[in-house]
């Protein structure tokens, strides 16, 4: 009896763990890390000024407004790498021109100016690139160029040993030097910059909450910052962090980016975009990651022993962000660049993730690995990110995030770069599984707070689901709601509700008298919106915005006054209203619903609700439909 429910166990084992091996795969990471940075190599290389006789001889030249810039000598270590790749000379030569360049940009007091601005932080992204570099190259320098690289990085560390501070910079600058320091310490045996470094990391993560989300990208209170960015955290803090604990065995920085990886995983959508919709530097996300920022790969390499789905994760991305490689080999803003860009693309995503693959590469500590689900690939569940006032949702067809995220730059205000974020509980991404985004985000009113990374956009609007009203005051939305209140729960078989209730503000977070609650039950097909308004104040015309992300080919039908059919291909959505006292507008003002981060571009299906006599509440309810 015994033998036979042994017998059967073993059967029963083998079946399941031969299922689950069809079901698995064995990836290459080290092999797909290098081909797409061979690729961006050979495309960094031909923006290269390559003739000795110009007075910038070795600079990186941009497409986008001609700036040399000096952060794009950071691809001396993916140039350094490609060579110890493929033994190619031209990446050893274009290697040694970059830094050497470099070195000639070099401020007397150490640093790099971040050009064509003042700012001086990203020293610690060079210095880092350059001493990686240097443990490569050292053997092709003459000796001239081995004093000078020396020197130059010593006095670029000494800056940052004197410098980098929270209070200095944004933290993804502060846990970036620690990666610097402790490789700084080790490179000149100078026990000095390991301590400084240790000093970096532990502040750092101290400013972790319980969710692991980082503190510190925002504006200042007094001297100190506040705020989450998802992004920065994924593609450049954690990475230093993880990168300084390697150096140094600090167990306790790498516990805490353990813990925080847990969290941010679920924001590697099931298509390998990267979500940091809500994030509060949300005003450079492309969908893939950020723009500026490096990339999520080397991070998932320095942890990818820990979990398999670290490197699932790492090529699910990468395959996405080589969807947004233009033919010309740069790296888009989003995935209809062309669409609604006349011009190239800034090189800083291209060299930033560049730079992220050669440290990916160089941290795989294996050729193969086996696939793992995502978080976000299972269905049927829904997660509250309490510390962030975050909330995903996943079923069949939906994965979704609503943001009522409630920083506050309580200083600059409505100046603030970082309070024109989606808020007040939108649906900061929708995305719909073979379909892609349905609908996105997009900063609530553009501007240009750095003119070189923000391209001009007259006249845009945000492509986030909204509520808004303008009358005499000014304009208001739900998206400048910063205090909203937001529940989650299952309310049935793969039914999940999230409420919402605040008020319509102003950029200056000023109510003007009218109150709103958001309900969304999303099921496997549809997600239903209950929109719920109360005049106490103001008695305006609201307009209900849903910004359709237009893709080409995709045609938007009024069927009748309460129903549109959008037909996306291989995907087809119903529109429709239910209930409420609103009238269904198609395409108004379409040719400004786009958007240069994420580069999208959106098609508004407008509900207008005009006030009832004698009532002081309203209800609108509709529902989008997968049909099919």
């Amino acid at each position: 009896m015994k033998s036979d429910k042994f017998q059967l166990f073993v059967t029963v084992w083998l079946l399941f763990f031969s299922s689950s091996a069809v079901r698995a795969q064995v990836i290459d990471p080290k092999k797909a890390y290098a081909e797409t940075l061979i690729k961006l190599a050979d495309v960094l290389l031909d923006h290269q000024l390559k003739d000795k006789g110009q007075e910038n001889f070795g600079a990186l030249r941009c497409d986008y407004d001609e700036v040399l810039h000096t952060r794009a000598s950071e691809a001396v270590y993916p140039f350094a790498v490609a060579h110890e790749i493929t033994g190619q000379q031209k990446y050893l030569l274009a290697a040694i021109r970059t830094g050497n360049w470099l070195i000639r940009q070099q401020e007397k007091n150490g640093s790099w100016k971040e050009t064509p601005e003042e700012w001086t932080g990203t020293t610690t992204d060079q210095v880092l690139m350059m001493m990686l570099s240097y443990e490569y190259l050292s053997v092709k320098l003459n000796a001239a160029e081995k004093n000078s690289w020396k020197l130059a990085i010593h006095k670029a560390v000494d800056y940052l040993y004197q410098v980098m501070t929270p209070e200095f910079a944004s933290i993804n600058y502060v846990a970036t030097t620690c990666s610097a320091l402790a490789k700084a310490g080790h490179f000149f045996k100078e026990e000095r910059y390991l301590k400084k470094a240790a000093e970096l990391a532990h502040r750092t993560v101290s400013k972790m909450d319980e969710d692991g989300f980082l503190n510190g990208e925002g504006g200042r209170t007094h001297a100190n910052k506040l705020g989450v960015d998802l992004g920065y955290s994924m593609e450049m803090s954690l990475w230093g962090l993880g990168y300084y604990a390697k150096l140094t065995g600090d167990t306790l920085v790498n516990e805490a980016v353990k813990h925080a990886l847990k969290s941010h995983l679920y924001f590697i959508y099931p298509d390998g975009s990267l979500d940091n919709s809500w994030g509060i530097r949300s005003n450079k996300w492309t969908t893939y990651g950020g723009a500026t920022s490096d990339g999520c790969q080397v991070l998932f390499s320095l942890y990818a022993d820990e979990d398999p789905r670290y490197a699932s994760a790492a090529l699910k991305n990468l395959e996405y962000l080589q969807k947004n490689i233009l033919s010309n080999g740069l790296i888009a803003y989003g995935p209809q660049h062309e669409e609604v860009m006349q011009h190239a693309p800034c090189i800083y995503p291209t060299f930033t993730k560049a730079k992220n693959l050669a440290m990916a590469y160089e941290l795989e500590t294996k050729q193969s690995r086996i696939t793992a689900k995502l978080p976000t690939e299972a269905t049927g569940w829904f997660k509250q990110f309490k510390t962030v006032n975050v909330t995903q949702v996943r079923t069949a067809n939906f994965m979704a995030t609503i943001t009522a995220y409630g920083y506050k730059d309580y200083k600059a205000a409505a100046k603030s770069k970082y309070m024109y974020r989606p808020a007040g509980g939108a649906i900061s991404s929708l995305w719909v599984k073979d379909h892609g985004y349905l609908t996105a985000s997009s900063v609530t009113a553009y501007s240009r707070p750095e003119p070189m990374s923000f391209p001009e956009a007259p006249g845009i609007k945000s492509l986030t689901p909204r509520i808004e009203f303008t009358d005499s005051l000014g304009y208001f939305t739900n998206l400048f709601e910063f205090d909203s209140r937001i529940e989650a729960g299952q309310v049935g078989k793969n039914k999940f509700e999230v409420s919402v209730a605040g008020e319509l503000k102003d950029k200056n977070w000023l109510a003007a008298g009218v109150g709103y609650g958001l309900k969304y039950l999303f099921s496997d097909s549809a997600l239903l919106k209950t929109i719920s308004l109360v005049y106490h104040d103001a008695w305006p015309v609201i307009r209900i915005i849903e910004p359709m992300i237009n893709y080409k080919g995709t045609v938007f039908t009024k069927i009748d006054a309460h129903t549109v059919l959008i037909d996306a291909g291989v995907k087809q959505f119903r529109f429709k209203l239910l209930s409420g006292n609103a009238v269904i507008h198609l395409g108004r003002d379409a040719e400004h619903y786009w958007a240069p981060y994420p580069a999208l571009k959106a098609f508004p299906l407008e509900l207008e609700v005009k006030p009832v006599a004698g009532s002081f509440k309203q209800e609108i309810r509709y529902e989008i439909l997968v049909v099919k």
